[in-house]
């Protein structure tokens, strides 16, 4: 199979150096927890993803406003029979109400076996009914009602494009306490972003707060330079996508095919010498799922060897 090629120096940070076989054997390690996050796969991807992933691994499935709920259903039902895990987005101010959010659930549950979720608040600036956001869904009880046991919550290691940092710590820090109090495991998936810095710090932020809990660091999965800024645009990750494309030279490379390696290098490093805890990888597709999963897994295998431009080339 054939990589993407890493863009040169995506991350400036100090690496602690690693012999070449340690390095590239913690690189796989890394990999082989890895989950990815999916929008509408057809039936095909879904198969096909269940002949190119490991059985049982996790994939995500986003919430669109307006979407059926059905359709949801039933890509978890795919999924399932495809013999991997579903792990659907509940999106809190997509529901016009608390009764719609305990049908889903138990459609989910009863239906394809779903115990574990995203919950976010959902893009929407406005509500759709009366649910106003994810701790209004913990503290309702109808998670744990309805079979779920673990619950992701989003993470932003640029910030949020609507919240300060005093907001965003404090909607973290309570919906984290709501999930202990209602004996629901708790773990954080962050948005991409194309810096190490910004994932660094953030993981720095977390664990200097007493925040144990594990952490799935999101990364933009291989496509196109501009594919990957036209997504940074919509989920509020603009300042490392200005870097990038600064550094770039994005005029000249826009269709270039770009991959994560350099910030998994970066981050494996980084794992190696600071205390992170728990600590996997999360990969957003964009529409390309099943190449994406190639990639990952022929990271996961080590079929791979390191680049001077701090990437991943196959073997020969």
């Amino acid at each position: 199979m054939t990589f993407p090629k890493p863009i040169a120096q995506i991350n400036d940070a100090p690496h602690v150096p690693l012999d070449e076989n340690v390095l590239l054997a913690l690189i796989s390690q890394f990999m082989r927890q890895v989950t990815f996050e999916v929008t509408r796969p057809s039936l095909a991807d879904n198969r096909a993803l269940g002949s190119v992933l490991m059985p049982g691994m996790e994939v995500y499935v986003t919430a669109l406003p307006g979407r059926d709920p059905t359709e949801l259903v039933a890509t978890a039902q795919d999924l399932v029979q495809a013999g991997l895990t579903p792990v659907p987005h509940i999106a809190a101010r997509h529901f016009d109400s608390l009764r719609a959010v305990d049908s889903l659930l138990k459609r989910l549950h009863d239906e394809a076996g779903v115990k574990t979720i995203m919950l976010i608040g959902g893009d929407t600036g406005q509500a759709k009914g009366s649910v106003h956001d994810a701790l209004q869904v913990i503290e309702s009880g109808l998670i744990q009602a309805n079979g779920i046991e673990r619950v992701g919550l989003p993470g932003f290691p640029e910030g949020h494009p609507a919240l300060t940092s005093e907001e965003v710590e404090w909607s973290l820090v309570s919906k984290l306490a709501a999930l202990q109090g209602a004996e629901l495991e708790a773990y954080v998936v962050t948005q991409f972003c194309f810096d190490i810095d910004p994932i660094l710090n953030w993981l720095d932020w977390v664990r200097a707060r007493g925040l144990t809990m594990p952490v799935r660091i999101g990364f933009a999965g291989p496509t196109s330079l501009m594919t990957w800024l036209k997504f940074a645009s919509k989920c509020g990750v603009r300042a490392s996508a200005e870097a990038l494309a600064k550094r770039s030279g994005l005029i000249q490379q826009a269709f270039r095919s770009v991959a994560p390696d350099p910030l998994i290098r970066a981050l494996v490093e980084a794992k190696a010498g600071r205390a992170f805890g728990e600590v996997t990888p999360h990969i957003f597709s964009f529409g390309a799922i099943v190449p994406t999963a190639r990639w990952a897994m022929a990271l996961a295998q080590q079929q791979l060897r390191l680049t001077a431009e701090g990437g991943f080339e196959p073997k020969v």
